[in-house]
């Protein structure tokens, strides 16, 4: 079947902004790859006139940067479709620079008419910038809609009525400037249908389809599920709604430091099966980066040429994997190991929302909360796995420093993943000797992670702009600190300085040892205290 887009979605709205080099690079695998199309996800990473603190300090791109990305786009054969925020999602705009405009939490004021010029002034600086006269309103998971400053002031109204009203409003403005919107599905279905997104039993009122405007389509995304009649039944309801459909899938990019390219896979398999089955000609892969985007996109490449495989009805791995090597010079297995670090094992099959690795580099060895799960599993392998991944590197031209990384994180995974466990267990031995040799572990876990924090600052100063990094460094820096105070603590316990380690004292309550330890939230991995 033919496909009026088929392209893929970069978040440069969770810290990690593409440098222009970069991004030019990353349209070349692109159009190498089939894909005619690139959103650049822009919660607010993008200059507008007249909203100086829209932005500020976030390493927005400039007009002249998306111009020159505009351009570059369109002589590759790419169009650059801008991907913005019209309701909810400004995690990060100055909530004291735009406080009357917002409802609560990241979501603006509805019928505030500051708020439609603010929404102009997007507008008007798209107009100026982007060729493409497609656009991504944005508008998903505004849960809370209606219910702050909107509530105090207007009473109690119906989030359906609330919800279209300003979408009307909101397409009023884009159709001024010539675009056609696209929007995520998920509050109109689940307004339908019982607020549940992917509930396969939910019959869809028709009424809410005669809300929707005809000048606008929906987007259908999806990452999560590996059966085809899921995705088929989703479809089919969105259909009945009778407007134009997209959807979007995912390559997974967002649970740490490493992909999720197993999964990615055996999600996007059955999802463009159902994609072609029913004939929705415009699909998007969106590659988020939720919580500091630590994941290289380009270890996904290989999952975005895998999928658009699919998209064409070639399920055939092996032709798959030659197609690849063709097209890049590298073989598709070498990629396949970026995923170890998330892994019990190299042979492991992959599950969603697995985020080991970022979890056991970010926990704190003093807490323990996830100890008693080591406890339970098998030991991971990260001396083999940092090894399997040096040696991949050398053989991925241009993306060793990828490979690079990765070693090097699996080289500090290697001692201290275990490290809680072994100093709760010395601990409680009262073994002063063990406790000296822990000390040594404690040291060389710290200089393994001096040498990962200068490999992972290596990628993102290759492929992102600068801001952003300082969080990566808070984080980083914060847990050297942390494990410097562990050393000195363990000090003074077997110096006689101090009788007890209070946090060692603790009894650590179990957690469901049957669920995969992925914990992308780095405020929910270091402490159960407040952030």
């Amino acid at each position: 079947m033919e496909y009026q887009k088929f392209g893929v979605m970069l978040d440069c709205s969770r810290n990690a902004v593409m440098n222009v080099k970069s991004l030019k690079k990353f349209i070349d695998c692109l159009a190498k790859m089939g894909y005619n199309a690139l959103e650049l996800y822009m919660e607010d990473t993008f200059e507008v006139k007249d909203e100086p603190y829209f932005g500020y300090l976030r390493g927005r791109y400039t007009d002249t940067e998306l111009k020159e990305v505009d351009a570059y786009a369109i002589s590759r054969g790419i169009e650059l479709i801008p991907a913005i925020q019209t309701l909810a999602h400004f995690t990060a705009l100055d909530k004291r620079c735009y406080e009357d405009i917002i409802d609560c939490t990241d979501i603006l004021l509805i019928d505030q008419p500051k708020t439609y010029e603010f929404i102009e002034n997007i507008f008007k600086s798209l107009a100026e910038n982007f060729t493409s006269r497609n656009v991504n309103i944005g508008m998903d998971e505004a849960y809370l809609v209606g219910r702050g400053k909107y509530l105090d002031e207007h009473g109690y109204q119906d989030r359906t009525e609330l919800l279209a009203r300003h979408l009307r409003k909101v397409m009023g403005i884009a159709e001024k400037y010539g675009f056609r919107a696209h929007m995520w599905s998920d509050m109109f279905v689940r307004m339908g249908s019982g607020e549940t997104y992917y509930d396969l039993n939910a019959k869809i009122s028709p009424e809410i389809g005669e809300k929707i405007p005809r000048s606008v389509d929906l987007v259908y995304w999806d990452y999560y599920h590996t059966d085809k009649k899921i995705y088929d039944k989703m479809i089919e309801n969105h259909q009945k709604l009778n407007c134009g459909l997209w959807f979007a899938g995912g390559a997974w990019t967002w649970n740490g430091f490493a992909p999720l390219s197993g999964f990615t896979l055996e999600s996007m398999r059955p999802a463009m099966r159902s994609v072609r089955k029913h004939n929705v000609d415009k699909v998007i892969i969106t590659m988020w980066g939720d919580n500091g985007a630590e994941c290289s996109v380009f270890s996904q490449l290989y999952s975005l040429y895998a999928i658009r495989q699919f998209a064409n009805g070639n399920f055939n791995m092996k032709d798959i994997r030659k197609g690849f090597y063709d097209i890049f010079g590298i073989k598709f297995s070498d990629f396949e190991v970026l995923d170890v670090p998330n892994k019990m094992s190299v042979k492991d099959k992959q599950e969603k929302n697995n985020a080991l690795a970022k979890t056991y580099f970010y926990m704190d060895p003093f807490m323990g909360e996830f100890d008693l799960n080591l406890s339970n599993s098998k030991i991971i392998p990260y001396e083999s796995h940092a090894k399997l991944l040096k040696n991949k590197g050398n053989y991925a031209a241009e993306f060793k420093y990828i490979f690079d990384e990765l070693s090097a994180l699996c080289k500090v995974l290697a001692v201290k993943t275990e490290l809680g466990v072994k100093t709760r267990e010395a601990y409680k031995s009262r073994n002063k000797a063990s406790i000296k040799t822990i000390i040594l572990d404690y040291k060389k876990t710290i200089k393994l992670i001096e040498n990962f924090h200068k490999e992972f600052r290596y990628l993102w100063f290759k492929e992102n702009k600068a801001n952003g990094w300082e969080v990566q460094d808070a984080r980083i820096g914060g847990l050297i600190r942390r494990l410097k105070t562990c050393i000195f603590r363990l000090e003074q316990f077997i110096n006689g300085e101090i009788e007890i380690i209070e946090e060692l004292e603790q009894e650590i309550l179990p957690k469901d040892p049957n669920k995969i330890i992925g914990i992308n939230y780095y405020s929910q991995i270091i402490s159960k205290s407040i952030m």
